[in-house]
């Protein structure tokens, strides 16, 4: 029996057959990986459920930046739990700060309401959040099931020691979901040191653009990127992940 978790974040339909292909455990859907991820659309996610038996949690974001909502985002990511919900999503990820750094406990509340009986994960606000260890404590208490983070460090291995105390004081009453740089070699090292069994990768390489005529002189998106380098998940590293974590669970059993 599968006593790990491999959850793969993706934002296209390809990404997403390659994640079910790699024998992900769960995916993150989510639009515009590059920047991070936002919200994605209702017609996506159905385009997953199509082609797709995966378990689905939806990232809801309502723009690219920091974590601190106006009334009027906290209205529209509090819409798009309802409409995910009903449109019969496992669950979603969710997060939000108040000025301070410290968690909005009262937004973050109201979406844990809204979401009724599907999962709900803290997302890597938390890695920007004053004090994690408070925040555990209190996302716990409002009864979310899962916390994504790097250990407040821009990769899980650089985060490792703050995961390992996390993953410590949690006791077993929250999935401490460890992301950033993950991948095969990643998880070698921080299963024995961390004790963590949950992971969060995109297993993204860059796919060459099906375009034929390229206009080189003028951007429609981030200046600093190629836009005709497309991010799609590789099966094969989900695959190599999941083979070393079928190996070392399946000792347990």
């Amino acid at each position: 029996m599968e006593k790990y978790i491999l959850e793969t974040c993706v934002d296209c339909v390809e990404s997403a057959l390659a994640a079910e292909e790699g024998g992900a455990s769960r995916i993150e859907l989510c639009s515009d990986l590059v920047i991070g991820g936002v919200s994605p659309s209702l017609p996506l996610f159905k385009q997953i459920r199509k082609y797709t038996d995966l378990k689905v949690r939806v990232l809801l974001r309502p723009r690219y930046g920091d974590y601190c909502y106006s009334g009027y985002e906290c209205d529209e990511l509090n819409e798009e739990i309802e409409i995910f919900r009903e449109a019969g999503a496992d669950g979603v990820v969710v997060g939000i700060l108040n000025p301070d750094g410290t968690l909005n406990t009262e937004q973050l509340s109201r979406f844990k309401e809204t979401a009724g009986s599907m999962e709900i994960a803290l997302h890597r606000a938390f890695d920007v959040c004053l004090d994690p260890l408070q925040a555990m404590e209190q996302v716990i208490e409002l009864g979310y099931d899962t916390i994504l983070t790097s250990g407040q460090k821009p990769t899980a291995w650089q985060g490792r020691d703050m995961l390992k105390e996390l993953q410590k004081k949690s006791r077993g009453r929250i999935e401490i979901l460890a992301a950033g740089g993950i991948g095969r070699d990643a998880i070698e090292k921080l299963i024995p040191y961390t004790g963590i069994s949950s992971y969060h990768m995109s297993g993204k390489i860059e796919a060459d653009s099906s375009m034929t005529y390229r206009k080189s002189d003028i951007s429609m998106g981030l200046p600093e990127r190629d836009e005709y380098k497309l991010v799609r998940t590789d099966s094969r590293k989900v695959k190599d992940a999941v083979k070393y974590l079928n190996g070392i669970f399946a000792q347990d059993c």
